[in-house]
Order: C-alpha cells, then structure tokens, then sequence
C-alpha cells in the first residue's frame, strides 16, 4: 500500500484550514499526519507461534509422521519423535516470523484491530505531548492521520470533551475518509478541520480575549 505524499499546497491548506477555523472559536486545532503509527515487529512472533502451535495440534491428530526415519515395524521410540516434533516446530516457527517479518506481509497481516489500537495509542501520545492542557481554557483538539494505516483520530481536551459528545464528530471524520479514500490527504485533512471548527464555534465562540495558543501548522511525522 503506497504512503501519501503531501505536497507544499496540501501543507499550506491545511494550515490555512485551521486559521479559518480558528477565527470563530476560542478552540485551539492541532493537524498531525503520520507516516505509521507503529512497526508491528511482535505480529510475525505472534503469526510464528500460532504456527508452532498448530504443528502440534496435527502432531495430536495423527503422530504417524513424527515416526520418520524410524523402523516400521519397530517400537516407537519417544525420544525420536519428541526430536523430530522440536525440529518441526522450530522450522516452521522460523519459516512464518520470517516471511511475515517482511514489511509488506507483517502490515497485510496484521489484523485490522489491532492497527486500530495502535492509531489510537499513538494518537493519544501525540496528544499529551503536543495539545492536552497547553491552553489556557483547556480547548485544545487534536486532528491525527496515519496515512499507511488510513485511519485517524479526533481527540479533544477536557473541556471540549464535557461539551461535545463524540458522535459529534463523525462527519469531520466522514469528510476526511472520504478524501483520504481517494488519496487526497491533505483535502481530507482540510475539510475535516472545517468540520471540526464548525462545532467548536458553536460551543466555543470567538471571545474578544482568546489568543492563538498552538501552533496552525501541519505537523508531519
């Protein structure tokens, strides 16, 4: 799956996005578009012991292979077999962590849940870090994208958070997975600030006091 490239217009869009938005609410709108949101390293170790696991469950529905090597009309022979079950295992461990360590594999396999996660995670780490309670007011929003996994979170600061419920916030999603569906990012990525400052300045109007607390530029990761 190929990564978007945002391009300068898309950038300034986007900034100019939040500037627009931000001119009718004392919300603050914080973009963040991410590469990935996470390598995935442990889902081949995962795919690995399944495998392993699975090559003993045959082992437990018919042992006959394991005998390999062995006189057939001899005595089975434990040690021989609990041998050649360790090797089968091994091989096959080995064979699945690598192959679906391969960047492609290991992304196409991960479950669909689990990038999820993962979004949200990183969604929320960026989030303490660059938007929670760094306004005055506590109105501090956050827009992420993570362009490999094309998924996206909206998280809001406290106040915003008792104010707006969450559905609320599903057409500013619409508006950006509709666009990033076509592989225009940074479309989606403006008209969800447009959406998103809609309802911010419905219940966070534009006060005589409020200075620009967060930066409006498009940060990239």
């Amino acid at each position: 799956m190929a990564r978007f490239a945002l391009t300068p217009a898309d950038r300034d869009r986007v900034t100019a996005a939040v500037a627009d938005a931000e001119r009718g609410t004392d919300g603050e709108i914080v973009t963040i578009v991410a590469a990935q949101s996470d390598s995935y390293h442990d889902v081949p170790l995962q795919f690995g012991v399944l495998a392993a696991l699975l090559v003993t469950a045959l082992a437990a529905l018919d042992a006959r292979w394991l005998e390999i090597g062995l006189d057939p009309w001899g005595e089975a022979d434990l040690g021989h077999v609990l041998l050649v079950l360790l090797i089968a295992q091994t091989a096959v461990f080995l064979g699945v962590r690598y192959l679906v360590g391969w960047a492609p594999v290991r992304f196409a396999l991960t479950p669909r849940a689990t990038k999820r996660r993962r979004v949200r995670r990183r969604a929320l780490q960026h989030f303490h870090v660059g938007a929670e309670n760094r306004t005055q007011a506590k109105v501090g929003i956050l827009l992420y994208l993570s362009t490999r996994e094309r998924m996206a979170e909206i998280i809001a600061d406290e106040a915003i958070h008792r104010a707006v419920p969450a559905e609320r916030w599903g057409d500013a999603m619409a508006a950006l997975v509709a666009e990033v569906r076509e592989g225009r990012a940074g479309d989606g990525m403006a008209a969800a600030v447009t959406a998103i400052g809609a309802i911010l300045a419905e219940t966070f109007p534009k006060t005589e006091n409020d200075v620009n607390e967060l930066p409006d530029r498009l940060i990239e990761l």
